[in-house]
């Protein structure tokens, strides 16, 4: 047991600091005796530790005291946590070092003044304090915000690079993120996250047995009359429960959702892991089916885009289609109040042309080669825009 004085002389927070937190209820002494001394146990001191991990990280107070007095708080699992960000952060610092030592020794000088990432790091910090409901609905809670910006810490080359290149410069790639945090695309990203939430974690029960009822038939055809019952049932009470689902577009946001079955690889491997193997491409193509060919526009668009991919990306029946996908993206951006940046689409161009990730993804939807067509159509439309 220790006095609140040799806490202090231990950690080297002051008598006055752990006054306060004893005062908003962040660090509670273990017992007062009857003179009134605060008296301090090995728990006690190991709370301490876990809230000044947290104020290393620049997690507020407030948010500590939600974290470590939360009835799901689990000190090991948050220890991994924390360790994860320091090391995030850790990295951060080691390549600033290598740089100024570079910098000392007249290797790689160059100019960053193109990079002005500390105006980005402060609009997401001022989100934190301006919108922290919409960050615990969108990350789960104020520590996953602060392991994303510092995730972002470690890329901020390759984002002021991207910045550059979709808007021109940092500072208007600030505005159009201030703004799109405020348009009808971050609700509708909240809607998608509850939804996919709710799957995940069998918070809505008649889902939970839907979704096992439809993984337990996985033997037969996704097209099976048995089968599309249980799909249809699904859709009905998606569309009957979600708000998401009931809008003018509501069958464009179910089939964005479904697509997550067939093609992204981290939900893939946790609805493989949840059903069993092949569970989520079975699950994909039964509600795909269900769907009766009913797809979004962009999609349709697309498909025909690629319908040949030995064409010319050129050509002026391929440009005209590019044309109406440039519209109608920008229609949509418009409607959801996205600020899309002056360059987008020359910006989407390199993605199909050079980003591993993304050409694996659109070649696993429309066939080999076609994210290379694609970037190649949308390049060369954009040259001629811009002549």
């Amino acid at each position: 047991m220790r006095t609140v004085k040799q806490v202090s002389d231990l950690t080297g927070i002051s008598i006055r600091m752990l006054h306060y937190y004893d005062k908003i209820g962040l660090l509670k002494p273990s017992e007062v005796t009857h003179a009134g001394y605060r008296i301090y146990d090995d728990e006690a001191l190991m709370t301490l530790q876990q809230i000044l991990f947290y104020k290393e990280l620049d997690i507020p107070l407030k948010e500590v005291k939600k974290i470590i007095y939360s009835p799901q708080y689990n000190k090991i699992q948050a220890l991994e946590n924390q360790k994860k960000l320091l090391m995030l952060k850790c990295n951060r610092l080691n390549d600033l070092v290598a740089l100024i030592n570079r910098t000392l020794t007249g290797e790689g000088v160059m100019s960053f003044k193109e990079f002005q990432m500390d105006e980005y790091f402060n609009a997401l910090e001022d989100f934190k304090k301006e919108h922290e409901d919409k960050i615990m609905k969108a990350y789960g809670s104020m520590e996953k915000y602060n392991e994303f910006i510092e995730k972002c810490r470690s890329r901020e080359t390759e984002i002021g690079e991207m910045a550059i290149k979709q808007y021109g410069s940092i500072e208007k790639y600030v505005k159009a993120m201030k703004k799109n945090y405020n348009s009808k695309a971050f609700d509708l990203a909240e809607q998608y996250d509850e939804f996919k939430k709710d799957c995940l974690e069998d918070r809505h029960p008649e889902l939970k047995t839907l979704y096992g009822e439809l993984a337990s038939n996985i033997k037969k055809e996704p097209s099976s009359v048995e089968v599309q019952q249980i799909a249809e049932k699904i859709k009905n009470v998606v569309q009957r429960d979600y708000e998401l689902f009931k809008l003018e577009a509501g069958n464009d946001h179910w089939y964005s959702m479904i697509q997550l079955y067939l093609l992204l690889p981290d939900w893939i491997k946790v609805i493989d892991e949840k059903y069993g193997a092949g569970a989520s491409k079975f699950i994909g193509e039964a509600l795909k089916f269900n769907l009766g060919g009913k797809q979004p526009v962009l999609e349709t668009l697309h498909e025909r885009l690629t319908d040949d991919l030995s064409q010319n990306p050129q050509a002026k029946e391929i440009q005209c289609m590019v044309a109406e996908i440039v519209n109608e993206t920008k229609k949509q951006n418009e409607d959801l109040q996205i600020d899309e940046g002056q360059n987008y689409f020359g910006y989407m161009a390199e993605l199909y042309l050079s980003d591993s990730i993304f050409i694996k993804a659109i070649e696993k939807k429309y066939g080999t080669g076609a994210s290379k067509f694609i970037g190649e159509a949308l390049k060369f439309y954009c040259s001629k825009e811009c002549s």
